[in-house]
């Protein structure tokens, strides 16, 4: 498929560099037309190693055989991420004083934006009416995610992340019969890309951290987010994979679209569904925090404190442990990978409980992480020591958690090809 990505001049555009990725290892065929600015952000030599093609920003470079007319008739599909206000305005003006610009005025495949900027560029009135004129012309606009903007302000206007970007351009794309493939509702969300590495394979991820009730109000929980396995598994299904998240009490805006998803609270749950969906799964991924430990009682009404203000004791009992069940039950070909959050303490590093771990769980892969407050679980950046089975370092992945997916998916997929 002949894809044309533009980059619109924002701090974003960084994350256009790891769609343009995907889209490549997805196979399709990708032509990068950032604007004057966006350049000002990442260089043209990013653009043209990872597509493959020389990058402009003007109309008359290639005049010879009219490119913006030539790269708009032969694309399949248009992507602009991030879109920025000014170049919302340009393409509702009908503007044509850079490539990007007369190639949109070319173009009749279906067109995704993705937005990104302030928040009060993104509710500005002549912003809001822009966006719905383009609407209105069949231009699809992907609303922006609500998270961490420029320093350190937070709201609406951030960039997707690039595998719901991915998913959703995706969609839009007809199929054989020519039908278009709308996006499926929550909950079984599952709509593989064309091709890619991971094509023809089986992927089951677990994300988020279960929770074990005390009593209708209260459980024994865990900080995690489910970001980082929400976005292996929206890489892996960006690479081709039939892909099934299990999803331990992750906020529904987190889930990707792409793939199916199944919900559960408790780590019995989990180990449930993770074991019943082993034999048919290539790829097993134990990216959910899981509770060591459970009440042995769960109280029918909220527990109230005694008369003299103390609290009854609460009794626990061990959990399943589900990647050592998962790791010995495994069969010829398939691979498990689990994910260790440590802390470290006196009695080593986390990297000294990492390995220790990895040769108690015998998982094939183990992504070792330090864990705590600002670190690891949530919108924050994540770094990863990935060992084998015998605790051995085979690789280090760091960056954003969709970074450190793609980075991940690289290790496993040489797994796969043994």
């Amino acid at each position: 498929m002949h894809v044309v990505l533009g980059v619109g001049g924002g701090i974003a555009a960084y994350k256009a560099v790891l769609l343009l990725r995907l889209l490549r290892e997805a196979g399709h065929d990708v032509r990068v037309m950032p604007t004057d600015a966006a350049l000002a952000f990442v260089g043209a030599p990013t653009w043209e190693a990872l597509s493959g093609h020389p990058v402009t920003t003007s109309v008359f470079d290639g005049a010879d055989t009219v490119d913006h007319v030539r790269f708009g008739r032969a694309a399949d599909l248009v992507v602009i991420a991030p879109a920025t206000a000014d170049l919302l305005a340009r393409a509702v003006g009908g503007h044509a004083d850079d490539l990007l610009t007369a190639t949109l005025l070319t173009v009749t495949s279906p067109v995704l934006m993705a937005p990104a900027m302030h928040t009060e560029m993104w509710h500005h009135p002549a912003t809001r009416a822009n966006v719905a004129t383009l609407r209105e012309r069949g231009v699809h606009i992907l609303d922006p995610a609500d998270g961490r903007l420029t320093g350190a302000d937070s709201g609406p206007g951030r960039l997707p992340e690039p595998e719901q970007i991915l998913a959703a351009a995706l969609a839009l794309v007809p199929d054989e019969r020519g039908d278009a493939r709308p996006l499926p509702p929550a909950g079984d969300r599952f709509a593989a890309s064309h091709g890619g590495p991971l094509s023809g394979r089986r992927v089951v991820v677990s994300a988020g951290g279960t929770r074990e009730p005390l009593d209708p109000v209260r459980f024994i929980g865990n900080r995690s987010s489910g970001r980082q396995g929400a976005a292996l598994a929206a890489v892996a299904a960006a690479r081709g994979a039939d892909v099934e998240l299990v999803a331990a009490n992750v906020d529904a805006a987190l889930l990707p679209d792409g793939v199916r998803v199944t919900a559960v609270e408790t780590t019995a749950e989990l180990h449930d569904v993770m074991t019943a969906r082993a034999g048919t799964a290539d790829v097993l991924v134990m990216a959910a925090a899981v509770a060591d430990f459970r009440p042995v009682h769960t109280a029918a009404s909220k527990t109230k404190k005694n008369d003299d203000g103390s609290v009854a004791p609460i009794e626990l009992t061990q959990n399943p442990d589900i990647l050592a069940t998962l790791a010995a039950g495994r069969r010829r070909g398939q691979v498990i990978v689990g994910f260790g959050a440590e802390t470290g303490d006196a009695g080593g590093s986390v990297l000294d409980h990492g390995r220790a771990k990895a040769r108690r769980k015998g998982a094939d892969l183990l992504a070792v992480n330090q864990v705590g407050v600002g670190q690891g679980f949530g919108d924050v950046p994540n770094q990863v020591v990935v060992l084998d089975g015998s605790g051995t370092e085979v690789a280090t992945v760091a960056g954003s958690k969709a970074e450190v997916a793609a980075g991940l998916w690289d290790v496993i997929a040489e797994l796969l090809r043994d």
